[in-house]
């Protein structure tokens, strides 16, 4: 007899992007990522001229361009690194430009439905591993932010692309709850492998409390919204945002 909404669930639609708290949280995660990096980080972000000489802005490379990716490459470029976003919908590619980032092509093609990416093919995987490999050892920072719904996550970064890295090089990976997109990721720790340090925090939003929990509330509340009709609970299934968000209803599991 339990009606259970999985927020989670539901869809990624323009509507209903005030009750996406995926999207919220995701932004608190890209934010903080950068400042995680930034702390782990042997080198300045911001380039700078003293008399000592003039440092070079840090490189910094952004794999999978959702809402915490853009957020990280905002936050990057406000901290005066040069940031570089990747991602397989090329369509994000305009994204990536707004935010005052470049857009690193590697030629392949995986747009998906929802707004997510498709899962690639064995060659495409392949093609993309070594363009990437090649790519991220010119990189100082490597934030990583690649998921696919009900998979482990893909595996981006490989341990010849961390050992190919400068020395005091930071990775930061935001997929280890799902296994994690760099393949020396140990998930929920900070460590250090060939000289590069790897950060897998597992909740970052948790980390900035008073915002998170703000803009979770603002999602639920929509949600509630939704379900309100004069004040009385009484949830409309014909609804595409209700219907998707379900997961129990009456005795039975949603479809």
């Amino acid at each position: 007899g339990v009606q259970a909404f999985a927020v989670e669930a539901i869809p990624r639609i323009s509507r209903a992007q005030v009750m996406d708290a995926l999207s919220s949280q995701a932004n608190v995660s890209g934010y903080k990522s950068v400042l995680l990096a930034a702390s782990e980080s042997t080198r300045f972000f911001p380039m700078l001229t003293t008399a000592a000489g003039t440092v070079k802005p840090a490189t910094v490379l952004v794999l999978g361009v959702g809402v915490a990716g853009l957020q990280a490459l905002a936050t990057a470029k406000r901290l005066g690194g040069r940031a570089t976003g990747y991602d397989v919908r090329p369509e994000v590619a305009d994204q990536v430009r707004s935010v005052g980032a470049q857009w690193l092509d590697l030629g392949i093609d995986a747009a998906g439905e929802g707004g997510y990416a498709r899962e690639l093919t064995e060659d495409e995987r392949a093609q993309q591993q070594q363009a990437l490999e090649n790519a991220i050892k010119g990189f100082d920072v490597v934030i990583t932010t690649a998921l696919v719904p009900g998979r482990a996550a893909p595996r981006l970064v490989t341990a010849a692309a961390v050992e190919g890295m400068k020395p005091g090089s930071v990775v930061v990976d935001l997929a280890g709850e799902t296994g994690g997109n760099c393949e020396l990721t140990e998930p929920g720790q900070t460590v250090v492998k060939h000289g590069v340090t790897i950060c897998s925090p597992l909740n970052l939003p948790a980390s900035m409390p008073e915002h998170a929990s703000e803009l979770y509330s603002k999602n639920i509340s929509a949600l509630l919204e939704l379900m309100l009709v004069d004040g009385v609970l009484a949830p409309d299934f014909s609804d595409e945002v209700l219907a998707a968000s379900c997961v129990t209803r009456d005795t039975k599991e949603s479809s």
